[in-house]
């Protein structure tokens, strides 16, 4: 079996049975167990997917047989992983989970001591070769299982992040997707003020209702279809692991990534005047001009979680937003968590004394944005090329694909990791504006 295939670029994943499946697991998990920088028990937790608990046992059983002792977590949501590290001085962790994607696929996340990230560039891919050449140390004794409950602490440290007194008695629609969030934020409810409606709570890995992709619409319909049948204050949708977080207000309009990341990152450089602030490289300009208003520091990064907490690490960077919903903070072990920003967010709104549109209205206005559009093309470099000889007369970057900024606007064209697509994301002042850049684009790459 191919191992590469299944190693991306900050994570594995892969169809179960076909490319990913017990021996490979716990090959990984020898792997990953020779790799860690640090001694020390490493932490495993697993999703809801019917195969997560098999995949789960053949990382643990890979790991102590390298002499690992391993802290059973059980069923927890990706970012609990995080914090079971930092919070515990653990020597690493991982968390068998496909997060968003449909049934059928599952994958493995990565981190070492002090919740870092491990990605392709800082040790992953070595994990990767290790794995495939399954050739081990023989170890003198086999490691413990210890199996620990840390959900208790889990909420009581996200619950640091405001005053939970402040809090108002919102009417809250909670959409779980089925996923991880659902047996959480069952756990949180006992601490705060709201009534909160839920939706999809059953664990149920095959995602019987819905996708838990909170990003595209049509996994939003029920969630606003019972905003607007309760009268709620706010919704809220997670993915599948529990790691992001979409708001929505009472209208039932969501908040974009951007739009978070803007109402967040101010927040946070209130708390922190002068701080850096970091923003993924499709991250739009609202996010930008807040941060800069508010006399923070912009830091820009590539796509993707390991990225970002390597680049917080580095700049001590009190907060980052990715567009794609995830929200991280330095005081969650650089960690990102839907189920923080989900909170904070609604302590931002009980502090505002206002509706959420009224709220975040400065931000909406000001950019005129599209969903991500993804093109399928045979050579993304040659298109990449192509794009970039066009506009070689105007400001290009190359954090992460290419970025060019034009007069009022701006788009960002990256190749995936894992298909043969290009993705387009762009915005602007004006409908007008966003129209004509997103023609342009599109008709060079599909020329």
């Amino acid at each position: 079996m191919d191992l590469k295939s299944i190693f991306k670029a900050y994570d594995v994943r892969g169809k179960v049975g076909s490319e990913l499946n017990a021996d490979v697991a716990q090959r990984i998990g020898r792997a990953f167990a020779e790799w860690l920088p640090k001694e020390g028990p490493v932490a495993v937790g697993r999703d809801m997917r019917p195969d997560s608990k098999e995949l789960a046992d053949a990382l643990i059983k890979g790991l102590t047989s390298q002499g690992r002792d391993v802290w059973d977590i059980g069923e927890i949501t990706s970012d609990m992983i995080y914090f079971a590290v930092g919070a515990n001085k653990l020597a690493g962790g991982v968390v068998v989970t496909a997060s968003h994607n449909p049934g059928e696929y599952n994958g493995i996340k990565f981190c070492k001591d002090e919740a870092q990230g491990v990605a392709e560039n800082t040790g992953l891919f070595d994990i990767r070769d290790n794995a495939a050449a399954n050739k081990f140390n023989q170890s003198k004794n086999a490691g413990k299982i210890i199996e620990k409950d840390i959900t208790e602490d889990w909420i009581k440290h996200v619950l640091t992040f405001v005053n939970v007194d402040k809090l108002k008695p919102f009417k809250v629609v909670v959409d779980a997707g089925n996923g991880m969030a659902g047996k959480i934020f069952t756990e949180l409810e006992p601490y705060v003020p709201f009534d909160a409606q839920e939706l999809f709570f059953e664990l149920d890995g095959t995602f019987p209702n819905h996708i838990a992709n909170p990003l595209e619409e049509k996994n939003l319909v029920d969630v606003k279809a019972k905003i607007k049948e309760m009268s709620a204050d706010v919704g809220v949708a997670f993915d599948g692991d529990g790691d992001r977080a979409v708001l929505l207000d009472e209208n039932g309009d969501q908040l974009s990534g951007t739009v978070l990341s803007a109402l967040l990152a101010e927040y946070f450089l209130k708390l922190n005047p002068g701080s850096s602030i970091i923003l993924n490289a499709i991250c739009g300009q609202a996010a930008v001009d807040t941060i800069e208003k508010n006399k923070g520091k912009v830091i820009r990064s590539r796509v993707g979680h390991s990225f970002i907490k390597n680049e917080m690490r580095k700049s001590n960077a009190v907060f980052a937003g990715e567009h794609s919903g995830h929200y991280y903070f330095r005081d969650n072990y650089r960690a990102d968590s839907g189920l923080i920003a989900a909170v904070v967010g609604l302590y931002i709104l009980s502090l505002s004394g206002k509706k959420l549109s009224e709220l975040v209205k400065p931000f909406r206005e000001a950019y005129v944005a599209r969903p991500e559009i993804n093109f399928e093309v045979k050579d993304k470099d040659a298109v990449l090329r192509l794009i970039e000889e066009t506009y070689s007369s105007k400001e290009i970057d190359k954090l992460d694909g290419l970025t060019v900024r034009l007069n009022g606007g701006w788009f960002n064209v990256r190749p995936s990791n894992t298909e043969p697509l290009l993705r387009l994301n762009a915005e602007a002042k004006t409908e007008k504006q966003l129209d004509d850049i997103i023609n342009e684009v599109s008709d060079l790459i599909q020329s």
